[in-house]
């Protein structure tokens, strides 16, 4: 039992960063409640939303059972899952030698497999010109940091010390590999691991939340508009 009664409202859209936080929730068996940002229409930048989430993306969630029993709001899919797992104890070890282990791989995501990964999605697939530099350079991170997990996953089960946030922050975006310009045979350890955490049952449900509402970005022209160029709003 993990003691939480008033649903956990999770502020999503079905992309890697979001499954991220469905699948700490579905893995806690904590109750929560989804509302839909749909980024591609522009909901990001509702004020409703932006009072949560001043950085317009989501995920964000509001904890109504936050510290000291009043509600609590997080932006930022990294201190979401941090917070998760302070507040239930688990996924993220009390023990500080543990603790900064599970933290440098979930700053590792954070910080270079999804900006580099993103970034590659995003000029082989979506950039109106296809630019052979960026096209090599992206993809060729991708793979360098593909390369990163497979070493670490060598002589271990997962990223950290066991199954972690960590773990949970990195699955969604090596899940794309193939639209990375990946193949993920050429990392076995790392395909190893993949489809361990594919098969967990609380991940299968977290990465069916919200498909029937995912458009195809590739072809989806207005949504695109609306995502990519994007500069600061007054």
């Amino acid at each position: 039992m993990t003691g939480q009664t008033a649903p956990i409202e999770l502020y999503y859209w079905p992309t890697p960063n979001g499954w991220k936080i469905t699948i700490m929730l579905e893995e806690l068996g904590v109750p929560y409640e989804v509302k839909y940002v749909n980024i591609g229409k522009g909901e990001q930048f509702e004020p409703s939303f932006l009072a949560i989430a001043p950085n317009n993306r989501m995920p964000a969630i509001i904890d109504p059972e936050g510290p000291g029993g009043e509600p609590i709001s997080v932006f930022e899919s990294g201190a979401i899952l941090q917070y998760l797992g302070r507040k239930f104890g688990r996924f993220y070890p009390a023990d500080e030698r543990q603790r900064v282990e599970v933290e440098q791989w979930l700053f590792w995501q954070v910080g270079g497999l999804g900006p580099m990964a993103g970034q590659t999605h995003h000029f082989r697939q979506y950039a109106p010109e296809k630019l052979p530099y960026a096209i090599d350079r992206y993809t060729n991170e991708v793979n360098r940091l593909y390369g990163v997990m497979n070493k670490r996953l060598a002589d271990r089960e997962f990223l950290a010390v066991d199954y972690s946030i960590a773990d949970m922050a990195s699955i969604g975006w090596v899940k794309p590999y193939k639209n990375q310009g990946q193949e993920i045979e050429d990392f076995p350890h790392l395909k190893r691991w993949f489809d361990a955490i594919l098969a967990r049952p609380a991940v299968e449900r977290a990465l069916i939340v919200g498909q029937d509402h995912r458009n195809n970005l590739a072809t989806d022209k207005e949504a695109q508009k609306v995502l990519f160029g994007q500069r600061a709003r007054s």
